[in-house]
């Protein structure tokens, strides 16, 4: 597993491949006591995208003290200095910057699965590999038939599986798609749905099929979900949960309000109320996001959401929560109307929020969901974190720190960004498995 030149030795468990989003043990040992060590990971990646973005290669760097015995252990040894700082198993991950002066690479010329560990110690150098995969070699992913950009993915196997429906955020397009083989590697079938395919800066729209505007989009929607997997052979849909993300948690909370047969929601960075929608053609704070059998539901309008968008114009931070909390602030009785009904959830329901969430304030919105359920007595599994931002959607092993880079800010410091996500990916994983009965295999 690892080659070294002298007595120190680098050593990654379970490895050298492991599901992404399970815990690794990185461990040093065979220095020389009291001595310093340097460790380094490198990795090629390529951001989360509908686009086949051209991956960069990206580098982190600490150095540690070996303790008495001549160890370091990551999961209770600090950095002296380096790319991150205090005790945290996943800091060589997370904490990658982009290597100056190498080209991005071509998307099909390089492993963005693979970190390359090395080790620097008394004169020595040690190197080991560990492939972070995305899904399991064994899961399927094929194209979901008459639901335009949707996929599907399970393993095999004669039981029949509860389902998950993945409903993406603002983005729109196909980007959900991407964790379809992720979720279903923990043994649920999974229909990764996207809802709507917005114009890029060009004009060009992913999905065609799809609305271009996210606008008085029927709640309904996820029953086309729902009679698609119902017609799987694999699929048992008498357990089938909703998982959205963003824009996408109001769609599954909303379901899970109104159509009996969803079993279970998480909600990851949701609002607490419908909002106005938006897209090409649709003038600011008239229409709803959301409509139920052909009639639009309240919504609570932005206010000056395109002053702030335009702020990149001025080289200015672009920071859009300020144009949903001025929206609330300036009539309290609408956002009232505008309330989702959580109370009404009789299934379970998990709420995940980031209290510096810079798109939207999550953290607030999941508190008062949680809130509003338990003065009705209902139970919700609830994670709000303090210091991160608004994408909590990966594992916690991916470089959080292009998250702010750009004027639009997202929220949340590198290090409380990828905690979070290791704390929701796990957390979501068991919420799913335990509601919806998953076997183990």
């Amino acid at each position: 597993m690892a080659t070294a030149v002298g007595a120190p030795a680098l050593h990654v468990e379970p490895g050298p491949s492991v599901l992404d989003g399970e815990p690794l043990h990185v461990h040093i040992t065979g220095a020389v006591p009291g001595s310093r060590v340097t460790l380094t990971a490198e990795r090629w990646f390529a951001a989360l995208s509908t686009q086949r973005r051209r991956p960069q290669l990206m580098r982190s760097e600490a150095v540690f003290m070996a303790d008495p015995r001549g160890r370091v252990d990551l999961r209770t040894s600090a950095p002296l200095h380096g790319s991150y700082q205090g005790i945290d198993p996943r800091g060589p991950f997370w904490s990658m910057l982009p290597v100056p002066g190498i080209e991005r690479a071509s998307p099909d010329a390089v492993d963005t699965t693979q970190v390359v560990l090395r080790l620097r110690a008394d004169g020595a150098v040690a190197e080991t590999r560990v492939q972070l995969l995305p899904a399991l070699p064994a899961v399927r992913v094929l194209p979901a038939d008459g639901l335009p950009g949707a996929v599907f993915a399970s393993l095999p196997g004669a039981r029949k599986r509860p389902a998950v429906v993945l409903i993406g955020g603002s983005e729109g397009g196909s980007l959900i798609t991407q964790a379809a083989g992720p979720f279903a590697s923990h043994g649920m079938a999974v229909l990764a749905l996207p809802v709507f395919s917005p114009p890029d800066r060009r004009g060009a729209r992913e999905i065609p099929e799809l609305p271009a505007a996210w606008v008085d989009m029927p709640v309904e929607t996820l029953n086309r979900a729902r009679d698609w997997l119902a017609a799987r052979p694999e699929v048992d849909a008498s357990r089938i949960a909703v998982h959205g993300t963003s824009t996408g948690a109001l769609l599954a909370m909303l379901g899970a309000v109104h159509l009996p047969w969803v079993r279970a929601v998480v909600a990851n960075v949701p609002s607490d109320v419908v909002w106005e929608g938006w897209g090409p053609g649709v003038p600011a704070g008239q229409r709803s996001m959301f409509s139920l059998r052909g009639d639009p539901l309240p919504f609570v309008p932005t206010v000056g959401y395109d002053e702030e968008i335009r702020g990149h114009e001025r080289n200015l931070p672009v920071i859009v929560r300020r144009a949903f909390e001025r929206g609330r602030a300036a009539d309290p009785a609408r956002a009232a109307q505008a309330r989702i009904p959580v109370e009404r959830i009789t299934v379970p329901l998990m709420v995940i929020g980031a209290h510096d969430d810079q798109l939207w304030p999550s953290g607030q919105m999941a508190q008062n969901i949680a809130e509003r359920r338990l003065a009705a007595g209902l139970a919700t599994e609830t994670l709000i974190f303090p210091e991160a931002g608004h994408l909590l959607y990966d594992t916690g092993y991916a470089p959080t720190t292009g998250y702010n880079a750009g004027l639009r800010k997202t929220g949340g410091t590198p290090q409380a960004n990828a905690a979070a996500q290791s704390e929701v990916w796990a957390g979501t994983m068991r919420f799913l498995k335990r509601v919806l009965a998953v076997s183990e295999e």
